[in-house]
This record gives C-alpha cells, sequence and structure tokens, in this order.
C-alpha cells in the first residue's frame, strides 16, 4: 500500500477525540491494557506511544523494545506497527536501528498535522 494511499481509507480520529480513545486503553501511568483493533484508534496509540521517543535520534532495537514494552508486553506487534505506518524508519545503514519519523499518521497526511 502506497503512503499517500492509506489517507484515502483510514477513518481519522479528529484530535479532540484522541485522550477519549487513549483512555479506552490506557492506564493512567500510560501502558496499554487492551490494543486496539480499529486503524484509526491504533493510529492514536501509537501516537501516544512515539511521543517517548527524541525526534531525530536513532534508537538501538534493544532500546526499542524496553520503551515499547513498557507500553504493552507484545513490544514486537508495536514496533511492527509503529514501521508499517511510517511513524518508525528502519535505517538502512543498521537495520537494528530505528529513528522517529517528524509526523504522526494520528493527525493526518504530511503538511496537514492539527496538534
Amino acid at each position: 500500500m502506497r503512503p499517500d494511499f492509506i489517507w484515502d481509507t483510514i477513518p481519522i480520529v479528529p484530535p479532540c477525540r484522541h485522550a477519549q480513545v487513549l483512555r479506552g486503553f490506557a492506564r493512567t501511568e500510560g501502558s496499554l491494557h487492551t490494543l486496539p483493533t480499529k486503524h484509526g484508534k491504533w493510529l492514536v496509540v501509537l501516537d501516544h506511544i512515539v511521543q517517548s521517543f527524541e525526534l531525530g535520534r536513532t534508537y538501538p532495537e534493544s532500546a526499542v523494545n524496553e520503551t515499547l514494552e513498557a507500553f504493552h508486553p507484545d513490544f514486537a506487534a508495536l514496533r511492527r506497527h509503529l514501521v508499517d505506518e511510517g511513524i518508525h524508519d528502519p535505517r538502512r545503514r543498521n537495520l537494528l536501528a530505528y529513528g522517529r519519523v517528524g509526523r504522526s499518521l494520528a493527525f493526518g497526511p504530511p503538511g496537514e498535522s492539527q496538534h
């Protein structure tokens, strides 16, 4: 699926509803008790998770796993979703390192961020 194509098919959760969506999946300290099944809600949850990573910094896979595991025991699923959505990008020079991309799919296509 082309990255620009998904905007035609994903129902985006309006930013004013993000806190409400997160309350449905996250405990008060931020870890997740449940993983979403709807794509739009996944994007909100992934955006919540990605805030734990510093923009422009490269992380070894072990650090990514450790951070993601603090959110949910199935850190591999979280990492897969982050990569699949283009929020985290495996670096070609080192497949074990990830860096945060400077956008979030939870708020709409690049250039249309509403937060």
